[in-house]
């Protein structure tokens, strides 16, 4: 495509499988806390089995383009790159940050797409502490205290179980995704399980499939394009800096995941007919949303990752660290919830 650069056609990619994770969001319904509040306090699994479906299909999809070289683990960042003490650490600070704000970085761009300015808030804490954590005033306290550890072999548990046994990396990994997906429709109504299962899966082929578009422009691209796929915290801070200085910076494929979510979350409120305008209107809301959105720029960079970074990019591929961060966000998560809702009740009581 002589007239459209590389770095467009990334951003091209973005924003057409961001598209498809707004209306998922939107329309099935797929949230990473309220997967967790529902389960904890509601009695209702649907949303977090979704989650479980969501990781067997990208694990299944992303490996099967490993095995047949659409996909190159030497380019996959999640594989070369990786802190258990700052999966840990950063899981936890993501998780609690969360609960405080009300919604993952993913999830407040899709709220924005819905007409919730509140979330406008979040978004813009979180990008801006997200990039003081990289290459801002936090960035040498980071590498002080949580050095990343690089390999120069694929940090990934089905790689290295095949390199231990000498069984294909595809063959663990099916079972994995099989025993996932097993245990998410396992005592389900079908009927009740459809709707989401289907927005489940999908949402996993977007994860796989982004990695096998990305891998085939860093292929054919003269340009550096890195092999990514979606994460949102990080990409949020880059977009913020594009919309101050497009002229002295380009496209990415990042700037144009975050706005495909907030395109297809609007094109998803509107077809429910749920899209309005809603800004903070307590200064306590606002405060809580503040310090959560902060810890979750933050723990998202020492983690390597947020819930959809690390829960499905980094996962999808069984990088070590996955795992390890997503039981941190959800550990944090409700801690978070728990200090939020029986604190309220004691002050209440007051």
């Amino acid at each position: 495509m002589p007239d459209i650069s590389d770095a467009v056609l990334a951003a091209l990619i973005g924003l057409a499988t961001g598209v498809i994770l707004g209306l998922a969001s939107r329309l099935g319904k797929f949230c990473t806390l309220a997967a967790i509040e529902d389960a904890t306090y509601g009695g209702n699994g649907i949303r977090l089995r979704m989650w479980g479906i969501a990781l067997g299909v990208a694990i299944l999809f992303s490996h099967l383009a490993m095995t047949t070289g659409l996909l190159d683990t030497a380019a996959v960042f999640y594989l070369s790159n990786w802190s258990i003490a700052g999966a840990v650490i950063g899981g936890l600070l993501f998780g609690v940050g969360m609960a405080l704000a009300g919604n993952c970085g993913f999830g407040a761009l899709a709220r924005i797409g819905g007409g919730d300015f509140r979330s406008g808030v979040v978004v813009v804490t979180m990008g801006i502490m997200a990039y003081a954590t990289i290459s801002g005033p936090l960035a040498p306290l980071r590498i002080a205290l949580l050095p990343s550890a690089s390999s120069f072999e694929p940090a990934g548990y089905s790689l290295a179980f095949a390199e231990a046994t000498g069984v294909p990396a595809l063959a663990f990994a099916v079972l994995v995704a099989l025993a996932l997906v097993f245990v998410a429709i396992r005592g389900t109504a079908w009927p009740e399980m459809r709707g989401p299962a289907l927005w489940a899966a999908l949402v996993g082929l977007t994860i796989a499939g982004t990695w096998v578009a990305m891998q085939w422009l860093h292929f054919e691209s003269f340009e550096a394009i890195p092999v990514a796929d979606h994460s949102f915290a990080a990409p949020i801070g880059e977009t913020i800096l594009y919309v101050m200085t497009s002229t002295g910076s380009g496209l990415s494929f990042g700037i144009g995941s975050v706005l495909g979510v907030v395109i297809g979350a609007f094109l998803g409120s509107t077809r429910l007919g749920h899209f309005r305008w809603e800004a903070c209107d307590d200064a306590r809301e606002l405060g809580r949303q503040l310090i959560g959105a902060s810890m979750m720029g933050i723990g998202a960079v020492l983690a390597g990752g947020c819930s959809i970074g690390q829960g499905l990019s980094a996962f999808s591929v069984l990088g070590f660290s996955a795992p390890v961060a997503l039981l941190s966000i959800y550990i944090g998560a409700r801690l978070g919830l728990h200090v939020l809702i029986y604190g309220q009740s004691f002050r209440n009581a007051d």
